[in-house]
């Protein structure tokens, strides 16, 4: 693993997401609503529905917008129809950064991203020229000072493709994208709590970063995330916390 620390970057990461709570039911009223357009609105048949009302349910969202979220999904409410569309492109230092967005307007959404890049010094790339140096899968972090032997055997009974020690004592359990939720509560079953998790794009390979460059690198992420139409941004750079 780099030297760099795990598990100070990830507690930074949190507590800039908890900075931004405010639109964090926006983002997942449009994640369940289209995830239910996508896959119908019965979660046991549609991973993806379940992961979002999850989500949904962990930030407190009362059950009623989260079952209006799925009719309008499946057609039974009417309302806004989102499309998903992902930009790719490079940050600071060649840093890979993918965008993940749900919008009712694609000109504007593109302008909007790339003015973003532009700002901070990035460039938008084209389809595909990123999406191959990230792999889609589930993330769940432990803090250091976890029992590794317990976590490895709870893990990989519990499904996890893989567990990976960290230099600074932190652990990753890595799933698959639509078993992340089986694997999570299997571990909790376990007596195994995650302080982190979350389903991905994870950076096959990562670009350090630090002094100007990690602050200018952080300041597009910043833009990119406050934008009304982006759902998540995902990049390979990995910055001083």
């Amino acid at each position: 693993m780099a030297g760099h620390s795990k598990w100070a970057n990830i507690q930074h990461r949190k507590g800039r997401q908890d900075a931004r709570r405010g639109k964090v039911f926006t983002k997942l009223i449009k994640e369940v609503t289209v995830a239910a357009k996508l896959g119908g609105g019965d979660m046991s048949c549609n991973p993806r529905l379940r992961l979002a009302v999850e989500k949904a349910k962990a930030e407190s969202m009362p059950k009623d917008n989260i079952e209006n979220a799925i009719k309008r999904g499946t057609g039974q409410l009417d309302g806004v129809v989102y499309e998903e569309v992902r930009y790719e492109g490079y940050g600071i230092g060649g840093a890979a950064v993918m965008v993940d967005c749900l919008t009712d307007n694609k000109v504007r959404t593109v302008a909007d991203v790339r003015h973003a890049f532009n700002k901070y010094g990035g460039n938008m790339g084209t389809d595909g020229s990123v999406a191959f140096q990230f792999k889609h899968c589930g993330s769940l972090i432990f803090a250091p000072g976890t029992n590794e032997d317990a976590l490895v055997e709870a893990g990989l009974e519990a499904g996890a493709d893989d567990v990976v020690s960290n230099d600074d004592g932190s652990f990753e359990v890595i799933t698959g994208p639509w078993e992340f939720t089986n694997v999570k509560e299997a571990l909790e079953a376990a007596g195994f709590k995650a302080e982190f998790g979350e389903v991905t794009m994870k950076a096959l390979n990562e670009t350090e970063l630090a002094g100007e460059d990690a602050e200018r690198m952080q300041k597009l992420i910043d833009m990119l995330e406050i934008l009304d139409d982006v759902q998540d941004v995902y990049t390979s750079a990995v910055m001083d916390a």
